[in-house]
This record gives structure tokens, sequence and C-alpha cells, in this order.
């Protein structure tokens, strides 16, 4: 294309000198002769210019470019062909997008675009009746200006998408919604909202259901029990063929009742969201006291533990579930590590925030099985479970104690080397002296 034109501006100065010389010829004046052509065909590209110049101020999108004839001729009509392919090319895109936005707009699930600092750009129909948008009145406005719930906003400005926030719906209490954010582009973020009302359901009727009957359970428990305990106080009036069964009847019934004491303990810790007596506790006297507790239930195993604490933290939160955690972690530590092992318990506060860890030089814990860990029940090997006399709830604990304080739990373990367990609590939850 561009040897074509110029080609033809070649032609046409060719033309135009030949032309001024013949008139030059005929009149005797080539000099002015050339002049005058030359200042023509300049004055005549000018305007052609002018032209282009006000077509491309004042034309609507779809105008033509004006018509012309000669070199300006095939400007125009190059724009023109330019002009028609950005047409259907902008056409094949607003298809595409008309049937995207059609397609978001059926779907039951809210999907809602964000900009870089989290002002809406773009929702679907599902996210005005699950979370009450209105169009246009709140486009370009932040998200966390409409979806005021305080874990939201925590949520959203802590960054940390992996797994997804379940909180009632704006518009409704009785619904509930679960968001799932994801980053693209430059820093935009799409967001997922689901209605998770029907799951929620069931899951509070499980939890209700394992508390009531948890709690019901309590009762006849503690009354048999306690018949065992006399019997077995009174071991010398009991014919001696019932002193092993009454010894493991108790035994079994203290496990059960450790069993309905963790559940109705996780119920508990499922009923809210943060702890009600959420105060500064001291975490080095909590340490203290759980590692004591520890070498007392080591016993004759002969089992190093040792205590290490680099800072004096403090920690937001509720003592009784602090304690409830880490003891479990502790004492897990002392039932899965064999004689002479070792147990090193270490807590230390970074810019980060808090941190626990507890290693051991235990049996070690495959990776398959890792991820499971937390689960209720869930046991790695059901016959090493019963020797040590576990319910299989104590990591469960852990986990939604942690939850409850901003805090997460992660493990790692190696077959044969023992196992790590490190909790990592956000700095706004230590409280700096």
């Amino acid at each position: 294309m561009k040897q074509d034109w110029y080609a033809t501006l070649v032609r046409h100065m060719l033309l135009l000198v030949a032309g001024c010389l013949l008139v030059g010829m005929l009149t005797g004046h080539y000099g002015w002769c050339l002049a005058a052509g030359l200042a023509v065909y300049l004055a005549w590209t000018l305007k052609q210019l002018l032209r282009l110049h006000r077509w491309l101020r004042e034309h609507q999108p779809d105008q033509p470019p004006p018509d012309g004839y000669g070199l300006w001729g095939e400007v125009f009509d190059s724009i023109y062909h330019m002009q028609r392919r950005d047409q259907r090319a902008r056409g094949r895109l607003q298809a595409v997008i008309d049937r995207v936005q059609e397609s978001t707009a059926a779907l039951r699930d809210a999907v809602i675009m964000l900009d870089a600092d989290g002002n809406l750009e773009w929702w679907n129909r599902a996210a005005e009746t699950l979370l009450g948008l209105k169009t246009p009145q709140d486009s370009g406005q932040p998200v966390t200006n409409l979806i005021r719930h305080p874990r939201f906003k925590e949520y959203f400005a802590h960054e940390q998408y992996a797994e997804p926030l379940e909180i009632p719906s704006p518009v409704n209490d009785r619904l509930r919604v679960q968001f799932l954010i994801t980053r693209y582009g430059n820093n935009e973020h799409l967001m997922l909202v689901r209605d998770v009302t029907r799951i929620h359901q069931l899951e509070q009727m499980r939890k209700d259901f394992v508390a009531n009957v948890s709690h019901e359970l309590r009762t006849p428990l503690t009354v048999i029990t306690g018949y065992l305990e006399t019997l077995l106080d009174n071991v010398e009036n009991v014919n001696p063929r019932w002193t092993r069964a009454l010894q493991q009847m108790e035994q079994q019934g203290v496990r059960m009742q450790t069993l309905l004491n963790d559940l109705l303990l996780l119920a508990k810790l499922e009923a809210t969201d943060y702890p009600s007596d959420n105060l500064p506790v001291a975490v080095t006297p909590l340490l203290q006291s759980i590692v004591s507790d520890a070498r007392a239930l080591s016993g004759p195993r002969n089992q190093t533990i040792s205590l290490d604490i680099e800072n004096d933290v403090l920690l937001k939160g509720s003592e009784a579930e602090l304690r409830s955690a880490f003891s479990n972690l502790v004492f897990n530590a002392v039932k899965y590590t064999p004689e002479q092992g070792t147990i090193r318990v270490r807590c230390w506060a970074d810019a980060q925030g808090a941190h626990l860890r507890v290693q051991d030089s235990g049996i070690g814990i495959d990776a398959k099985h890792l991820p499971r860990l937390t689960e209720r029940f869930y046991r790695v090997d059901s016959s090493r479970a019963s020797n040590t006399g576990g319910t299989g709830l104590g990591l469960a604990i852990v986990k939604h104690v942690l939850l409850r304080h901003r805090a997460t739990l992660e493990i790692s373990s190696v077959p044969g080397r023992g196992s790590l367990f490190t909790c990592h609590f956000s700095a706004v939850q230590v409280v700096i002296r």
C-alpha cells in the first residue's frame, strides 16, 4: 500500500511539473508557471487536509469520511475501509459481550466485577437480588460501602481469598450468602456470591442435633459412671469376677464423657464467630502451665519437653479457648512421641503477628493425611487412636479456636521424623504493651 501511494504521488508530481513546464514554454515564464502550479497543488492539499481534520474532530462514530479524488481519495477510501473493519470487529466484540452478559444474567449466583480499588464496575441481576445492588447509582461505589458486615470488610481488606466467606445477606438476614473473590487482570477483583441458605440450615440442624444429643447423654452417663465409681470404691464387696469388667466399664465411661465434652465444646465454638470474653491473654504463664501438665502426662517416658518464649506476648481472645487449643497440640505431641523423644514448644512475635510452634520427634504423619487432620473423627490409624485414648476431635477444636481468634494452623510432618504444628495469629490479635 505504501509503494502504491508513493508511485501515485510521484506520478502526480511529474504530471504537475510537466504541465507547468508546458505552460511556461508557451508563455516564456517557466519559473512563474512552476511556482503557480506548485502553489495551487499545495492549496488543494491543505484544503483536503482541513477536510480530514474537520471530519476527525466532528464526525459521528458511524459517519463515513468525506469524498475525494486522487491521492486524497485513496486516503479517504483507506480510512473508510479501516472504519468498516473496526465496525465489524466492534460488532463481533459487542456480540460476545452481550452473550456473556446474557449468560451471566441467567445465573442464580451473583457475579460482580470490581476495579483494583474495590469499586463496583459491573454486576448481574442476581447481585441485585442477593446483595441489594442498584443500577446505575451504585456503579463506581466502593463495595465495602454497600456490604457493611464487619467480617466482609475484614475479609476484603486482608486480601486472603483462599477460603470463601459466609455471612448473612445485606438485604435479608434469613439468607446466607458465600463470597469467593478471585484476582485477575490488572489487580481487579471478580467476586462470586452464592445463596447457601439451604446448606447452612442443614449444617445448623447437624450442629443442633449433635449438641442436643450430647447434652441429653451427659446426665445418664454421669449416673452410670457415678455408680461404677461407687462399686469400685467398695470392690471388696463385689464378686471378684466382676472387678475387671467394672474397671473397663469405668474407663469407657470416662472416655465417653471426654467425647461428649469435646462435642459440646465444638458446638459452643461454632455457635459464634468470636469469643465473648475477648480480653488480653498472657501467653507466657499459659504455656508454662500447659508444659508443666505435659511433663506430668509424660510421666516415666523420659521425654524432653522444652519451652522457648522469645517475646512476652499478649493475645486478644478467650483464655479458656486458647488453653484448650494449645494443650491439645502439646498433649498430642506427648501421646505420639515415643519414650526419650523430644518435644519443643516455641512462641515468638514479629511484624506479621504472633506464632506458636509445637515440634515433636514422634512417628510422623503421611502427607496424604495432612489436609484432613482437622476434620472431626478423622483417624490416621484407628488402632493408634484407640491406644492413645483420643476422641478424634482435638485438632478440630484447635481449628475452630484458631478461626475464632483470626489465626491459622500450619501442619508439616515426615513419617519417622516427627511433626510440626504452627499457629499463626494475625497482627490485629497481638496486644502491644
